[in-house]
Parts: structure tokens; C-alpha cells; sequence
């Protein structure tokens, strides 16, 4: 926006205009040729060194990182390249909770810390905490205490027929054993 101004100094659909048609371009694989465009047309109008500046600063960029900007091969594959959304994201994600004043992280609690803020960012928490329960528990809490994770087998209790009129439907195995 800032080499548009270069050319178009007041807001409006003539600066609009601009910035669309090259981010258009860049979007194609064309980013050197908008690079060598702008400082064209930069000579062109005769810009002086400090209305310039902008306009070299965009276009050695754009110069520089033509080979990284491969943004139509990134949409053909369905990935986003919006950077305002993803910069945002990151900022939800990680600075909002790690930037807090006085706070130490270590990165293995910094990991844990964000993975949870992802999950739920991502309303995939509770499908998650499904899992955790289901998988993690039985591990952490009786597969790791044991030599070799191997439990051992185990018998069930008998039942009586007085519990078992108490409370069948907790019963999660076959009584008759």
C-alpha cells in the first residue's frame, strides 16, 4: 500500500485499482514483473528519492522473494495465504498467553499450554478430552506402573445376586464368571 501511495497519494479507487491489479499479478507468479513495473513507472513519473523509497522497497522485495512466492500453487492446493488471519491467529494462540508480565515458561509447558488453547480454539476439545480419557488414562494411571507396560491379568469379583439387583446397569462385565 505504501508504493501505491507513491502514485496515488490520496485514498480511493485509484489507489484501490492498484494495489488489486499487482496483488492480482503476484498471486499469478508474477511478482518480478511487477517489481520492474513499479520502478518503471517510478521512472517514468519522475519520482523523487524520497517519494521512491517505497516503491524500491516493495519491489527488491518482491525481487528477492519471487522464487518463495508461489501463491497460486499454494491456492491450487486449497492452503490459505491470507497472513492477516494466521498472524492473528498466532497472536491468539500464543501471545495473548504467553506475554503475560512475570510469567517463566519452560518449553515443555509452554507446548502443553498452547495445544490446549488450540483445541479449543478449534472446538476440537471435546472430541479430544473423548480420547484422553478413553486411551491416556488407562495408560498413565495402570499400564505405566507396571514392568514392561504389561498388566496383568485379573479376575473379576463375584457378584451376588443382591448387587446385582442394586445396581445392573453399572455392571460392565458378565456376572456369571
Amino acid at each position: 500500500m505504501k508504493s501505491g501511495r507513491a502514485f496515488h497519494p490520496k485514498s480511493g479507487p485509484a489507489l484501490e485499482e492498484w494495489v488489486q491489479y499487482r496483488l492480482a499479478k503476484v498471486l499469478e507468479a508474477k511478482a518480478g514483473l511487477m517489481a520492474g513495473g513499479m520502478r518503471r513507472s517510478a521512472t517514468f513519473k519522475k519520482l523523487t528519492d524520497k517519494q521512491r523509497t517505497p516503491v524500491e522497497a516493495c519491489a527488491t522485495y518482491l525481487k528477492n522473494k519471487a522464487p518463495y512466492l508461489k501463491y497460486h500453487h499454494y491456492l491450487d492446493l486449497g492452503f490459505p495465504i491470507a497472513t492477516g488471519g494466521i498472524e492473528g491467529a498466532c497472536r491468539h494462540l500464543v501471545k495473548d498467553r504467553m506475554d503475560i508480565t512475570g510469567a517463566k515458561w519452560r518449553l515443555s509447558s509452554a507446548e502443553a499450554a498452547l495445544r490446549l488453547r488450540a483445541l479449543r480454539s478449534s472446538n476440537d476439545f471435546d472430541e479430544y478430552w473423548n480420547f484422553h480419557d478413553e486411551a491416556c488414562e488407562y495408560e498413565r494411571n495402570h499400564q505405566a506402573l507396571y514392568q514392561h507396560g504389561e498388566v496383568p491379568p485379573t479376575k473379576l469379583p463375584q457378584s451376588s445376586p443382591k448387587r446385582r439387583q442394586i445396581c445392573p446397569q453399572n455392571l460392565r462385565y458378565d456376572i456369571s464368571v
